[in-house]
């Protein structure tokens, strides 16, 4: 980031202290954002925000991939932008059916879609008699009701996660619809309460009340659902009240800690819309919008602005502090901005690495809140959304995962092994021209340094990968080793009850794991024996946490081996299993770990 030069304004703010604190770190109070309304200078916020944002980040831009469900175009609402809600006359049916919900998230399932985004007008059954008699024909008592049927029918029918934007809703109404859905959303769009007046864009609207708005947020973080909302730009409001609706979301978001996304979108003019000939904000004021929002949030807040409502541009906005696209259908088009084609996916990932960015694609929940799921998620849906992620929260893309030897890597896996990286990030370069200066090789790496390698994606992880590559053919030349050896698990009893472990005795009629044994010194003598004469030069010896075992148990198993073959190296031992025989012994980790090697133990 350059140095800010930046002399305060007639009124006396000091700009270049104020923004320095962001940049170091220091959250953004409320009074300090509102002075923001009156700075110019995008660039200078552009810069701290891309900061801010790769802080939180790192190079990765990220999007869902989702097919798009209108459920119904009525609406009780007449915003004057809002191509969206159509009258009665105008559509073939008040609602979609299950039938034809269903046939669009089965398109949708079929082209990779992980994501059934549900929008919909907001309760036209208060409005007009044909929702009324439509959701009474169906069945159902309520808009909500049959959303709650038709996402409950999606997911049941092809596992896509349905997200849901059906507009206000009450406590009761949010918890049901959590079981169906593990995020949904409300645009606030403005805490402006002047919006509403007669001649603006939300007169006669009176879902778009700022305060029945923020409620509907406020419930949804009371019944902890992963939520998206953010403001629309350009339809009257000025820019501080832009940053007064900006501080409203931030204000129930520290006391729930539930919006995953900030969403920074801006208005376009439509056809056969009151505001037809209403200017659209312009690309600066975009930008900026962007960066305040980044800087109201900080690093670790999820910040999006529609792709295919600024063609031509994305680079820009990626600049200017955004970190994900927000969802982008394959195959249905945005019926919310129907005259805005999404971009090709391709297209998209090359906009996006042209700002030195990595797209990758997440799912409707995002990660830090799939990595949660007894705290954000309805149990109903546990399984489904684990079974789609990976150790940081993202979606699997392909079949691989390692120890599969049935399924190769995905070829753009494999040619990022090869090819050489476009932009890495400055960060991860950082680190490994450190490990090439350390004498010490890798032991020059902090466990954070290593946390950060391993979030590598994209340009990154082509050069950590090469990197590694290089340092092996520095050290060992083209030589691969391997040992012969053999294990040895001396005990399958164990007192933990790990979910994920097929191998320590549990109950036999339910777990059908074989019944429990602990070797005996003889037979472990015999198979360590075995072993020697069959080649191997390496026994690995792991068993279960057994309530009985101390420090000394572990001591004399080693003992026992080498007593059979003294030349035989002993390779042993969980980390739980050191930490258990040092605490018996009521030992320090290093002094146990020496007692450990003075009776044989090697690695």
């Amino acid at each position: 980031m350059s140095e800010l030069n930046i002399a305060p304004d007639d009124s006396g703010n000091n700009y270049a202290g104020l923004l320095g604190e962001i940049a170091a770190g220091q959250r953004l109070g409320d009074s300090d954002a509102i002075a923001l309304a009156t700075f110019d200078n995008t660039r200078a916020l552009a810069d701290i925000a891309a900061g801010l944002r790769d802080q939180g980040f790192r190079n990765v831009v990220t999007y869902s991939r989702k097919v798009f469900i209108p459920l119904t175009h009525l609406c009780r609402d007449v915003c004057h932008y809002c191509t969206f809600a159509q009258v009665p006359r105008k559509v073939q049916a008040p609602y979609m059916s299950i039938d034809e919900v269903l046939e669009s998230a089965r398109h949708g399932q079929a082209m990779g879609c992980k994501e059934a985004l549900f929008t919909l007008g907001e309760k036209p059954e208060l409005r007009y008699r044909a929702a009324r008699e439509a959701l009474a024909e169906m069945g159902y008592a309520s808009t909500t009701d049959y959303l709650y049927a038709a996402a409950a029918a999606v997911y049941k029918e092809t596992g896509l996660l349905p997200h849901l934007n059906p507009g206000n809703l009450e406590p009761e109404e949010l918890a049901r619809l959590k079981t169906v859905s593990p995020s949904m959303g409300i645009m606030l769009e403005s805490a402006s309460k002047r919006l509403c007046e007669k001649g603006m864009p939300h007169y006669g609207s009176p879902d778009k009340d700022p305060k029945v708005r923020l409620q509907t947020l406020e419930n949804a973080g009371i019944a902890q659902i992963p939520f998206t909302t953010g403001i629309l730009i350009g339809i009257g409001e000025t820019r501080q009240e832009r940053i007064e609706s900006l501080l409203a979301i931030r204000a129930v978001h520290e006391r729930h800690g539930h919006v995953q996304e900030i969403i920074v979108q801006n208005f376009r003019a439509k056809p056969e819309t009151k505001m037809v000939n209403a200017p659209e904000p312009d690309l600066n004021e975009l930008l900026w919008t962007i960066a305040i929002a980044r800087l109201i949030f900080g690093p670790s807040m999820s910040v999006q602005a529609p792709p295919n409502l600024s063609p031509g541009v994305l680079p820009q906005i990626v600049q200017a502090g955004i970190n994900d696209w927000g969802g982008v259908s394959p195959l249905t088009p945005d019926f919310v901005n129907p005259e805005a084609p999404w971009p090709h996916l391709d297209d998209l990932r090359r906009e996006t690495a042209v700002s030195g960015k990595y797209l990758a694609e997440r799912l409707t929940v995002y990660p830090a809140y799939a990595q949660n799921l007894d705290r954000w998620v309805a149990p109903e849906l546990h399984e489904s959304v684990a079974d789609l992620i990976d150790a940081e929260g993202m979606p699997r893309t392909d079949g691989w995962c390692p120890g599969d030897a049935d399924v190769t890597p995905p070829e753009s896996v494999m040619q990022a092994l090869i090819d050489e990286p476009k932009r890495p990030s400055n960060d991860v370069l950082e680190i490994l021209n450190r490990v090439t200066e350390s004498s010490e090789g890798s032991l020059g790496l902090t466990e954070k340094d290593v946390e950060r390698l391993f979030h590598a994606r994209g340009d990154d992880f082509a050069a950590v990968t090469q990197y590694a590559d290089h340092l092996r053919r520095e050290v060992n030349g083209d030589t691969v080793s391997f040992v012969v050896n053999r294990n040895i698990n001396y005990t399958n009893i164990c007192y933990f009850k790990c979910q994920f472990c097929a191998f320590s005795k549990g109950k036999l009629a339910e777990n059908l794991r074989g019944k429990p044994y602990d070797l005996s010194d003889e037979e472990i003598q015999r198979r360590t024996q075995e072993a020697w004469q069959r080649g191997a030069t390496e026994v690995c010896m792991q068993g279960g946490i057994h309530p009985e075992y101390t420090g000394e148990t572990y001591e004399h198993i080693v003992r026992v081996v080498k007593a059979a073959v003294p030349s035989m190296h002993v390779h042993a031992f969980s980390p739980l299993e050191i930490w258990q025989g040092a605490a018996t012994l009521g030992e320090d980790l290093t002094t146990y770990l020496q007692r450990l090697k003075d009776a044989g133990l090697d690695t």
